[in-house]
């Protein structure tokens, strides 16, 4: 989608006559069914005149300029697009990002991030090229024009018209040289500068040609895109697949092969509880389809796990991997993906309606029937036993009944061997028991070859962990369940507060998405995978989804035992969870999931401290 596109000659005539704005804001409106937000008018106003004058100076005459053009398979809009042809006629795009502002903060501890007042407050917000990195991937990895010879070249740049440059200070500390380097900004002062590369770059005009060449492209995964995800299978050692994985596999290929011959739509459901390895298969998939060409993407709700297998396929393979919120009906059309990988698939919400949803994307279609719409070939990976919210309502009945309810032929697979708790079926299956899915009164044999543990004090559990985090770091972690506070700002020494305390044991939890971390801690959702976790205690919203090889688990009063019956039980007034307070006619089939899955990342070892001691003691008498 695009707001606005025109000759370079008439887009300066409505700067001149002050009509720009107008004629955007009628635009927006008919595109977006509502009027733009006043700050948007603001920065059109102000920015756009800056624009004018760069093309005026610069002697644009045959070209053509976009303004808000909405990334492909994003909700983002890049500002200006330039489009026409330089030195030795090459066809380029110029990509501009327009910021308004006049004074930044460099954070040393924040990666590429600033501070700078914007939206009414002093807030954390990328680097201008930072933000232009993203989107210049984007454009790079998804519109084959880049790709297709003679390739269209991208030159993306920020430019703060209002900012004043200062060597090593805000915009320009030596924390930002790299990423400057290859995303350059230019300010007030750098006028003449600026326009003279845009003029280099585009006077040789034939802009309408090039910016029809780049509307018309095809929207696929580029070459370059693939080569990084497929790096994520070349360790055969790690994500080879065994004995159902493959049947799952070879089912969803032989699936997308068909729709590609015929359109036939599919929905798969992979069946499997903890360590069966449904994640592997999806990545393996993933990789094997995007090599092949195919618009595949994976859809996870879960932040901190797609965060990981993105810094695990690098910057330029991360587009492939998305929460659920991409896959919108107005965004993506109809079966227009080839295979859309639903990882985590029991996360599935109501609808994908939150709080920063634009009007123009508010829908009551449930969020299951957007991911079946989307594409040709449906994968949802699921465990029926791992929803752990009230608005999280993805089980394996729901994708059924979509799957119906458009016509798509279904078709399932269950993963019985599993890989996590050194392979113990034995162990899983005693844990559903204890846990009371079944009615199977069965004991923890003593020669249990995974690791289960109870420990009289949580500190015992940390020191156990420590030994292991040292000889082998980032294998071991403390998770808890959601029953003490999560305070959302730092004590009075800017360290965290640690609001886990348990007698004279006492740690944070991973960082609250509202709290900047402190030095030597992570953001919450990298809390699993980077080393400086180990220092905080994770819970199940951190916690699902990944495995180490030791766990230490810290069960909370919110699973009690009942001397009456004879069972666990849930005890709702324990929990701190908002979420779980809201759904009390399903909390305890909540919390006995939520334990279920703590209790089941470890790899070689579960470590575990009961705060309350009668559901120990039951524990104890499940255990030979």
């Amino acid at each position: 989608m695009l707001i606005y596109q025109d000759t370079t000659p008439r887009f300066r005539r409505l700067v001149v006559e002050n009509r720009i704005v107008d004629v955007l804001t009628d635009n927006y409106a008919i595109r977006l069914g509502h009027r733009p937000p006043a700050g948007e008018l603001g920065a059109w106003q102000n920015s756009l005149s800056r624009v004018r004058d760069l093309i005026d100076e610069a002697g644009l005459d045959d070209n053509i300029i976009a303004l808000e053009y909405e990334v492909p398979y994003n909700q983002s809009r890049i500002d200006c697009l330039i489009f026409g042809r330089g030195k030795g006629n090459s066809e380029n795009v110029v990509l501009i990002e327009l910021k308004q502002w006049s004074s930044v903060q460099a954070l040393q501890e924040e990666g590429n991030f600033v501070e700078t007042f914007v939206g009414g407050a002093e807030r954390t917000v990328p680097h201008p090229s930072q933000q232009v990195r993203g989107y210049h991937d984007h454009l790079k990895s998804f519109v084959a024009a880049f790709e297709q010879p003679p390739p269209l070249k991208l030159f993306s740049c920020a430019y703060c018209h209002n900012y004043s440059r200062t060597e090593n200070e805000g915009l320009f500390h030596h924390i930002y040289d790299e990423i400057i380097s290859e995303f350059p900004i230019f300010t007030k002062g750098d006028f003449i500068q600026f326009a003279a590369h845009i003029r280099e770059l585009l006077h040789a005009g034939k802009g309408f040609e090039v910016f029809n060449r780049f509307m018309q492209s095809p929207l696929r995964p580029s070459k370059k895109l693939l080569e990084n995800v497929s790096r994520i299978v070349q360790n055969e050692a790690v994500f080879s697949l065994l004995n159902e994985q493959l049947v799952a596999k070879n089912l969803i290929w032989s699936h997308v092969r068909r729709s590609r011959k015929s359109n036939a739509g599919t929905v798969i459901i992979v069946q499997g509880g903890p360590g069966t390895g449904k994640s592997v298969i999806a990545i393996n998939v993933l990789a094997e389809a995007a090599r092949q060409g195919y618009k595949v993407f994976y859809g996870c709700k879960s932040k901190p796990f797609t965060e990981g297998l993105k810094k695990l396929v690098g910057k330029n393979g991360e587009q492939l991997f998305s929460n659920l919120l991409r896959f919108l009906p107005s965004r993506v059309p109809k079966d227009d993906i080839d295979l859309l990988l639903i990882d985590e698939a029991h996360r599935i919400e109501t609808n994908s309606n939150h709080q920063y949803t634009k009007p123009q994307d508010r829908t009551n279609i449930p969020q299951i029937d957007q991911l079946i719409m989307c594409a040709r070939t449906s994968v949802f990976f699921i465990d029926d036993r791992q929803n752990v919210r009230t608005r999280e309502i993805g089980n394996s009945n729901v994708i059924r009944a979509a799957a119906a309810r458009h016509n798509k032929e279904l078709r399932e697979v269950s993963l019985q061997t599993q890989f996590r708790c050194m392979g113990s079926n034995d162990y899983l299956l005693w844990l559903e028991s204890v846990l009371g899915y079944s009615n199977d009164a069965r004991l923890l044999r003593k020669d249990e070859v995974f690791d289960f543990r109870i420990f009289d004090s949580p500190q015992e559990i940390y020191a156990n962990l420590q030994v292991k985090e040292i000889q082998k770091p980032n294998s071991a972690r403390m998770i808890a369940g959601f029953c003490w506070p999560w305070s959302q700002s730092l004590d009075e020494d800017g360290e965290f507060v640690k609001d886990v305390r348990i007698g004279d044991f006492a740690m944070p939890w991973e960082t609250h998405d509202k709290i900047r971390p402190p030095k030597g801690y992570v953001k919450w959702f990298e809390w699993a995978y980077r080393p400086e976790g180990f220092k905080q205690i994770g819970c199940i919203y951190t916690a699902q989804g990944f495995e180490f090889e030791y766990v230490g688990v810290i069960i909370g009063d919110d699973l009690s035992y009942s001397a009456e019956s004879n069972l666990l039980i849930g005890n709702i007034a324990a929990t701190r969870d908002p979420m779980l307070r809201r759904g009390a006619e399903n909390f305890e089939t909540h919390v006995k999931n939520i334990y279920r899955t703590l209790l089941s990342r470890g790899m070689k070892g579960c470590y575990v401290y009961f705060t309350n001691k009668e559901t120990e003691r039951y524990f104890r008498s499940r255990m030979e």
